[in-house]
């Protein structure tokens, strides 16, 4: 069975899109009707926009969706997948390849969480840190013992995942867990406590936004994040794009679902096309992944 696959933040790159804007009609006229509908010209950004500029939250999720969404709706060429799945932002995306969501919606849901999760990271700083070479269970065990503070985010694969929580307590889970055996404990460069108890405030904003877009049940599975489980039901599937927020990324498990469940090949949409392929090669190394 085929799987699509969409990244989330930290899949945006210099130059993104611009080849397709040049090459193609149909995906210009995306791009200018998305620009449209922002209220600002969120293409000049992301084919000429430095790496700094791409990565502030409010241009980098309206961007890497975006990105995503017109690979996809350009790829009319290829096999259509039998389930989708999206690293937390990449939800969105997925929910448009699987004719959830109307690519339009979305863009608008995407800017207003863009802008809900910036100000909630004004409001109460935190940072993450990458946490490479230990088992899943000591991390939450130390990010237990660090305090209510500090909490697993995103289990990307086996032998990588994220913690996210305040300032003090990121740092003090680093020198933990570096003492404990990690390979790596890493603060890393983002905007705030993704995927954290901190992104209360944004939650509760987005909340009635997701609440009164309209959503059709998908073509296929959706497997979201917070359970890594398939869902076609489009109130729940709501539920979980907004517990989503403050809740850990289980792209391990989802990925590990999805095998199970027969995915026999991987495209990965949108994005440099690495990121992701990287998670699945290192949940199963014999799987099919290719860039669409």
């Amino acid at each position: 069975m085929i799987a699509y696959v969409f990244p989330g933040q930290a899949a945006q790159f210099a130059g993104m899109g611009k080849e397709m804007y040049e090459t193609s009609a149909f995906a210009k006229d995306i791009f200018e009707e998305a620009n449209d509908l922002l209220g600002f010209r969120l293409s000049d950004v992301m084919f000429d926009g430095t790496e700094e500029e791409l990565k502030e939250t409010k241009i980098t999720q309206p961007a890497v969706y975006l990105h995503s969404v017109v690979k996809n709706l350009l790829a009319t060429d290829q096999p259509q997948p039998a389930m989708v799945a999206g690293h937390s932002l990449g939800e969105f995306s997925a929910l448009v390849a699987a004719g959830a969501l109307a690519w339009k919606d979305g863009l608008l849901l995407v800017q207003q969480r863009a802008q809900a999760m910036q100000a909630a990271c004004e409001a109460n700083p935190g940072t993450m840190a990458a946490i490479v070479g230990m088992e899943d269970e000591l991390v939450e065990k130390i990010c237990t013992e660090v305090g209510p503070e500090v909490v697993p985010a995103n289990y990307n694969c086996p032998g990588q995942l994220v913690i996210s929580g305040s300032l003090a307590g990121i740092k003090m889970a680093v020198a933990r867990l570096t003492e404990a055996g990690a390979k790596r404990a890493i603060i890393l460069n983002v905007g705030g406590a993704f995927h954290s108890p901190l992104m209360q405030p944004a939650q509760e904003s987005l909340q009635t936004a997701i609440e009164a877009t309209p959503l059709a049940t998908p073509r296929c599975p959706i497997y979201q994040n917070v359970n890594a489980l398939p869902v076609t039901d489009p109130e729940l599937i709501k539920a979980n794009l907004i517990e989503q927020l403050t809740s850990p990324v289980s792209w391990t498990q989802t990925m590990q679902n999805m095998i199970a469940d027969g995915a026999s090949k991987f495209y990965e949409v949108g994005g440099n096309g690495k990121v992701i392929r990287g998670f699945i090669k290192r949940v199963d190394r014999k799987m099919s992944v290719e860039a669409l």
